[in-house]
C-alpha cells in the first residue's frame, strides 16, 4: 500500500455523484503558485438556487431567483475571504468567524472551536474550512457529528506545508445517500496540474452535471501575492 499516492481530482469527482461542497488547496507543479478551489452542489430546490458573486475580498453566495428561497440560513454566506495575506475558504459563515478571530490576533483553530456541524439532522452536514498562509502553507478543518444523533462535535484540523504538485481535497460527504454519509479520514491527496483555466475546467467538467451549482478557483503567486480567479455558475443572470 502506497500511503503517499496522489489521485487525480478528475477521477475523484467524476466517479462521485454527490461529494457535496468541496475545498481543494495545493501548490502548482513548479512550486510557485498556490491553487484554491471551492465548489457547491445541491439536491433540493433551495440548495440549487444559488450562484457565486464577487466581493472585494472574495466571493459570496446569493440566490439566483430570490422568490424560490425557503431558508437562507445555511445557503447564503461568504465562502472565500482574504485577510492580512491569508485566504480563508469554508462552506459556511464560519469564514467570518475565522476572519474575526484573526483580526483579534487569534488562530484558525481557536475560531473553529467555537463552531460545530450544521443543524440539518439527520445529515448533520460537516463544516469544512481551509486557510492558506502568505507563505503558501495551508490548514484544513472538518467539524462533524460524533454520532447519528448529532449529540456532540468532533473537530479535526490538518496542517500542510506547500509541496510542488501536491494538493488536498476535503468535501462534506462521501457520496450520495439518505442520510448523506459524512466525509471520513484525512483530506485526500491529489495532484495539482495545469494553469488556472485548465484546473478550473478539470474541476467543473468532472462534477456531476445534475448536482453541480457553482465553482470558484484562485491561483496566487506565492512570491508576489498577485492572483487570478475564475467563477463558474450553472445559472447565469442576464445583464
Amino acid at each position: 500500500m502506497n500511503v503517499y499516492e496522489t489521485a487525480s481530482i478528475a477521477e475523484l469527482l467524476k466517479n462521485n455523484p454527490y461529494p457535496g461542497r468541496g475545498i481543494v488547496i495545493g501548490t502548482s507543479a513548479d512550486g510557485k503558485t498556490n491553487a484554491v478551489g471551492y465548489f457547491i452542489m445541491g439536491r433540493s430546490v433551495n440548495s440549487r438556487n444559488r450562484i457565486f458573486a464577487e466581493e472585494p475580498d472574495g466571493i459570496r453566495t446569493e440566490a439566483f431567483d430570490p422568490s424560490l428561497v425557503s431558508d437562507p440560513s445555511l445557503i447564503i454566506y461568504h465562502p472565500v475571504r482574504a485577510y492580512n495575506g491569508c485566504l480563508i475558504v469554508t462552506n459556511g459563515n464560519q469564514t467570518d468567524t475565522v476572519r474575526d478571530f484573526l483580526a483579534e490576533g487569534k488562530s484558525f483553530e481557536e475560531a473553529l472551536r467555537t463552531r460545530e456541524f450544521e443543524p440539518d439532522g439527520p445529515n448533520w452536514t460537516p463544516r469544512i474550512s481551509g486557510m492558506v498562509t502568505p507563505e503558501g502553507n495551508y490548514l484544513m478543518s472538518i467539524l462533524k457529528s460524533v454520532d447519528p444523533e448529532g449529540s456532540d462535535c468532533v473537530r479535526e484540523t490538518f496542517e500542510f506545508p506547500k509541496k510542488a504538485g501536491l494538493g488536498h481535497f476535503l468535501h462534506t460527504y462521501v457520496t450520495d445517500g439518505n442520510p448523506i454519509p459524512t466525509f471520513v479520514g484525512e483530506p485526500e491527496r491529489i495532484t495539482i496540474e495545469g494553469n488556472i483555466d485548465e484546473f478550473t475546467s478539470c474541476l467543473w467538467e468532472n462534477l456531476n452535471p445534475d448536482n453541480k451549482i457553482s465553482l470558484y478557483v484562485r491561483f496566487t503567486d506565492i512570491e508576489t501575492g498577485k492572483y487570478e480567479e475564475r467563477i463558474l455558475n450553472k445559472h447565469v443572470k442576464e445583464d
